[in-house]
């Protein structure tokens, strides 16, 4: 499932080819929407909302739409061919006469009044790339399960929202903690959390999730995707596991050296404050 950031930069994208334009296509590919007629109807906005996309369309209508695992967006030139995918993915169609958005095995695609978006996102903790970033009920959110593990914490969208797999992990890494170390036990949170938003405000309009401060290849992260090679800090194997409950559990990467607590099987009593947030 796509960070945050990812989102963010797919909206960016998404209101530079339509926002402030007619519609001169509108095709909806789902069996609740394939008879929505949205042609001649002007495209307001497009935003995102954590991980959700919702395209504000004239007339009090906002196609909400979510990637899940394997969707994409992509826009093309007028005329130029579509080639994001094979035509049985596509699941929606938005053109102007300059620019055309076409969605790829998208995993939602809902068509409702923009005055019942909270149908859609209401849900979310605090949005990190939104303009009404609250970092004291993001912290509350948190703080209210202070025996969870902070892995499963920072990826639930209700606490805050944004934080995929890759910053999940990279953040448990800066903060010198397991990912199964209890909320309550990671110290320095709020630096934790504040981190967090840093890390997707400055990848927001680019690509790979930088989380160490080099952008080459193989270089980007600390531990996501590094599983059995040298810790980029103290040259341990990072190892990996899985986290949470079938089937929205995760693979996880941490360096046991640089990340003390709990472990898969480990007793609790292995569990160790952490150390604090490391500058990336």
């Amino acid at each position: 499932m796509p960070e945050g950031d990812s989102v963010y930069r797919t909206a960016w994208e998404l209101r530079r080819a339509l926002a402030g334009k007619v519609l001169s296509i509108a095709d909806l590919r789902v069996p609740a929407h394939a008879t929505a007629d949205l042609v001649g109807r002007e495209v307001l906005d497009v935003a995102s909302r954590g991980k959700h996309l919702l395209t504000r369309i004239e007339g009090g209508l906002t196609l909400h739409t979510h990637l899940r695992m394997e969707g994409r967006w992509r826009v093309f030139r007028a005329g130029e061919p579509w080639t994001g995918g094979a035509r049985h993915q596509i699941r929606a169609v938005l053109g102007n006469a300059e620019r055309t958005a076409v969605g790829y095995q998208l995993g939602v695609v809902e068509l409702l009044p923009t005055e019942a978006e909270a149908r859609a996102v209401g849900h979310l903790g605090p949005d990190l790339l939104g303009a009404d970033w609250d970092e004291t009920e993001a912290l509350r959110r948190l703080g209210a399960a202070p025996a969870r593990g902070i892995g499963e914490a920072l990826l639930d969208q209700r606490n805050l929202a944004g934080i995929g797999n890759v910053y999940a992990n990279e953040l448990c890494f800066l903060a010198g903690v397991s990912p199964w170390t209890p909320v309550a036990e990671v110290g320095e949170l709020p630096r934790v959390v504040r981190a967090a938003r840093h890390l997707l405000v400055l990848n927001k309009l680019r690509h790979g999730h930088v989380t160490t401060g080099d952008p080459a290849r193989d270089r980007q992260h600390w531990v996501y995707g590094r599983a059995q090679r040298p810790c980029r800090r103290c040259g341990a194997p990072v190892s990996t596991a899985r986290l949470g409950t079938p089937p929205q559990d995760r693979v996880v990467f941490w360096c046991p050296r640089c990340q003390p607590g709990p472990t898969p099987g480990a007793s609790r009593g292995a569990s160790r404050p952490g150390r604090g947030l490391r500058p990336a």
